[in-house]
């Protein structure tokens, strides 16, 4: 997917606070509760992104 490690670094970071800015708006409705889903998704690829960085 993303060869270049800054890169990736970079994208993992982004949808980690993409992520928890979408949980934290969240509304207590049924619409929040996609925008929660969809944060925690963000956030895990985010971090799968960061941990392939690792060596």
């Amino acid at each position: 997917m993303l060869k270049n490690p800054s890169l990736r670094r970079s994208v993992a970071v982004l949808l980690v606070v993409l992520g928890g800015l979408a949980m934290f708006f969240a509304p207590e409705t049924w619409a929040g509760v996609a925008l929660l889903a969809l944060g925690v998704s963000l956030e895990l690829v985010g971090i799968a992104l960061r941990h392939r960085d690792s060596p």
